[in-house]
């Protein structure tokens, strides 16, 4: 594979896969791999889509969890080309297939209603003055709602998903209320939340979240998850989810 600039060939840590990331570009990170653990996922066949797929590495890793057909859409064509070479690497371009283009497009593309699951690891911040984002193009898209906002995120999902599927999104908690608001307005009843904590006595810094599209009212609030022991090392949960430890 031919690399460009400063990428990189990793490891998707316990998976028997590569991805090629980009410091300057796009690296995934630990809410991309959790919101991959934390989905649920049909296991023998099924139609899975990840919004904001980034490199896609949430495809690649929902692909070791599932035999369902997986579709990533990804706005920026960089970091787009960065996860189709990734899935092509790995021998996976059967299963995955990745979408250049803008989520809020894709109803009028794909069909409503068409896919059992649809995940999502969104921008996290709303957009602030120009002179507080990022100057790197590429990381300011992903880490503000330039492009598409949550209530976006959320509409979009709803409209892809079929009636009884599941969507799952990984976000901050501050945006809580928001996101359990949008869901309820775009008729995805919130059914599972797990609250994701750097440490144990420090207030959670992530959120996951997972809704039926026409769901009944029965939410569960699971077990935290908490990512460091006292010795700043990864909790045994942590580190099952990333190397497979039991």
């Amino acid at each position: 594979m031919e690399l460009y600039g400063d990428e990189r060939l990793d490891y998707l840590l316990a998976e028997k896969l590569k991805i090629v990331q980009s410091p300057s570009v796009f690296n995934f990170s630990l809410d991309a791999v959790l919101l991959a653990d934390f989905a649920w996922v049909p296991i023998q066949k099924g139609s899975l889509l990840d919004l904001c797929t980034g490199n896609a590495v949430i495809p690649l890793l929902l692909s070791t969890r599932t035999k369902g057909s997986i579709t990533g859409v990804e706005i920026q064509e960089r970091i787009y080309q960065m996860g189709v070479r990734s899935v092509d690497y790995n021998g996976l371009s059967d299963r995955i297939h990745l979408i250049h283009g803008d989520i809020k497009e894709m109803p009028a593309v794909l069909g409503h209603h068409t896919f059992d699951v649809v995940t999502c690891n969104p921008p996290y911040f709303q957009t602030p003055a120009l002179s507080e984002i990022n100057p790197n193009e590429h990381l300011a898209i992903a880490r503000h709602e330039i492009m598409c906002k949550l209530e976006d995120v959320v509409r979009v999902s709803s409209q892809l998903v079929k009636q009884g599927g599941k969507v799952a999104f990984v976000h901050r908690p501050g945006r809580l209320l928001d996101i359990v608001t949008l869901m309820r307005k775009y008729k995805i009843e919130p059914k599972r939340l797990q609250f994701v904590y750097p440490k144990l006595g420090k207030e959670a810094n992530m959120l996951l979240v997972e809704g039926i599209k026409d769901g009944k009212a029965d939410l569960k609030i699971l077990p935290p998850l908490i990512v460091y022991n006292e010795k700043n090392e990864y909790t045994a949960e942590i580190r099952e989810i990333l190397y497979g430890e039991k």
